[in-house]
């Protein structure tokens, strides 16, 4: 009953984010013809080579300043081995569900036959 609230609340958030877009005129999640997926990027990016400079030199200072913080770097890294030891137990979660379904389904065709 869980799985189907949650598709419920997915399927919701996705409408209201499709109309979020639509409202404020952005681009649909589909590509144009012609287009990749990456099209897109090129127009966040800024266009002049001092706005770029600006935004690298931006870019930088953050990436100094984390790294220089012996504290911060800490829980960026404790953050992301959690972030990863969560991705890979839900891999390894999705896994299993997927060869209990294949164990199923041959179960079932052993059976019909």
């Amino acid at each position: 009953m869980a799985k189907k609230n949650k598709a419920k609340k997915w399927k919701k958030r996705q409408r209201q984010l499709e109309a979020m877009m639509a409202a404020n005129g952005a681009a649909t999640a589909q590509p144009q013809q012609g287009q990749s997926l990456m099209a897109g990027l090129s127009r966040l990016l800024p266009g002049r080579p001092s706005e770029q400079f600006l935004v690298g030199a931006l870019i930088g200072a953050a990436a100094a300043y984390v790294l220089s913080d012996e504290e911060l770097r800490g829980k960026l890294i404790k953050s992301g081995l959690s972030l990863y030891g969560t991705l890979a137990g839900g891999l390894a979660e999705m896994k299993e569900q997927v060869a209990d379904l294949q164990a199923e389904l041959q179960a079932e065709q052993a059976a019909g036959l």
